[in-house]
């Protein structure tokens, strides 16, 4: 089993923004990785205090994931983090070694992790 992490930095808080880049990024991840539903175990979401639009997990379940366990849970409020961002962390079972990994840094949040998103993108 392995755990795969990926964020995204909204550009607002808007139903449809923040379902569409949780989709996106979502996709990214299984896509960067080679998984498939099946592969999943759970995902956990979290999103920053300033997103009320909608639970992230609902854009991941309008995709067809109806039988793998979802979670959201809300960000620390710290002062001066990067706002308007979803977080995710799928654990899925695959063979991949974990140095293999690709996480998912979409827009701002790119720069949460420098080290796995150089450039500003990782896919």
């Amino acid at each position: 089993m392995r755990a795969v992490r990926g964020a995204i930095q909204l550009e607002r808080d808007d139903r449809t923004h923040l379902l569409d880049g949780v989709k996106t990024l979502f996709q990214r991840m299984m896509d960067a990785n080679g998984l498939v539903n099946d592969d999943l175990v759970s995902v956990i979401f979290t999103a920053t205090p300033d997103l009320h639009s909608d639970f992230p997990a609902v854009a991941v379940r309008e995709l067809g994931l109806d039988d793998v366990p979802l979670m959201c849970a809300q960000e620390l409020d710290i002062e001066g983090a990067l706002p308007r961002v979803v977080r995710i962390l799928a654990h899925a079972d695959t063979e991949r070694p974990k140095p293999t990994i690709q996480h998912v840094y979409l827009g701002g949040a790119a720069a949460l992790r420098r080290d796995l998103a150089a450039g500003g993108e990782r896919a």
